[in-house]
């Protein structure tokens, strides 16, 4: 098992980390909570000096089917329990909402869900559906975050977009009334349809911007780029992952039909920063790679900028 995933499941295809529990269709909350593993509380105890005197204005955050201490927090913290983040997004998305994946991290310290919200979208002729990604961390290390991404259906590629014109994630931090704040959430929902309102006019605006070879390339370079100081290893690593994205812009199949223009480019981009094998891999390689599901791909919005601003 990879280091940093605790526990999964996922539907039907194998995912990114090739682990958890498989299952054919998605799930209910009830089903997704237990077979992720998830079904467990968060309790807060006292800390105690070695002369065992409490030390003020702290708790640790423990795991009550084991005991394990997940973090140590500020006695301001809240704790947002699994169940009650899978009853949140049951009562987002409404009933009769599957969950495709959840599970936790880091040994229980992070969890997430992922749900897919109940609108298909048609963008530029394509299917893209989005999801919704709750996160949330049981270490005092992060917010609650729930975030929409956007997935084009072809070829899995995400395309979670940083819009100046909709936001696609809220988060909030673990002190004040939490309950106050999951029901301020819940206008994610339409924040969902705004978003993916809006990316649908920037992808029509993208289809229509063409781009030359030369173009692609130069911009391809600027994603990828050589610094001088490079070793000839370091280079022709470079260069191996410059012809990886290059192919993927010029031969992907998924991809020949869309015409040479911005849309397709940011397409091929976001199919390298999604399934591209790295130079090095390291232990939470495929971790990180999630949490930008969430928080938001800087190659992919990079690429995006360009462009756009061509």
């Amino acid at each position: 098992m990879a280091a940093n995933v605790e526990t999964m499941f996922y539907v039907r295809e194998k995912p990114w980390h090739g682990l958890g529990v498989r299952v054919e269709e998605a799930l209910s909350s009830k089903e997704a909570l237990e077979l992720s593993g998830l079904d467990w509380k968060v309790l807060q105890q006292p800390i105690y000096t070695e002369r065992e005197e409490e030390i003020p204005g702290y708790k640790a955050n423990v795991r009550d089917k084991d005991g394990k201490v997940l973090g140590v927090v500020s006695d301001r913290y809240n704790i947002i329990q699994n169940d009650e983040a899978f009853s949140f997004t049951d009562a987002l998305l409404g009933e009769g909402v599957r969950y495709e994946t959840a599970g936790s991290l880091q040994g229980g310290k992070k969890i997430w869900l992922l749900a897919r919200l109940p609108r298909e979208y048609i963008i530029t002729g394509e299917r893209i559906s989005p999801y919704l990604v709750f996160s949330n961390t049981f270490d005092g290390s992060g917010a609650v975050k729930v975030a929409v991404t956007p997935v084009r259906v072809l070829c899995n590629n995400t395309l979670n977009l940083a819009l100046s014109t909709a936001k696609r994630s809220w988060s909030m931090i673990h002190t004040g009334n939490v309950q106050e704040k999951l029901q301020e959430a819940r206008d994610t929902l339409f924040m969902a349809e705004k978003y993916m309102d809006e990316l649908g006019k920037e992808f029509e605006v993208l289809r229509a911007k063409e781009m030359s070879e030369a173009q692609v390339r130069e911009y391809i370079e600027q994603l990828l780029p050589i610094e001088k100081e490079a070793t000839p290893q370091q280079v022709k690593n470079m260069q191996r992952l410059r012809t990886d994205m290059e192919a993927r812009y010029f031969d992907a199949p998924d991809l020949k039909g869309l015409g040479h223009n911005a849309y397709r480019f940011v397409n091929a981009v976001s199919d390298y920063a999604t399934h591209a094998n790295p130079i090095r891999r390291t232990h939470n390689y495929r971790e990180n790679l999630f949490g930008r599901t969430i928080d938001g791909n800087v190659m992919i919005d990079r690429a995006y900028e360009l462009v756009k601003a061509a």
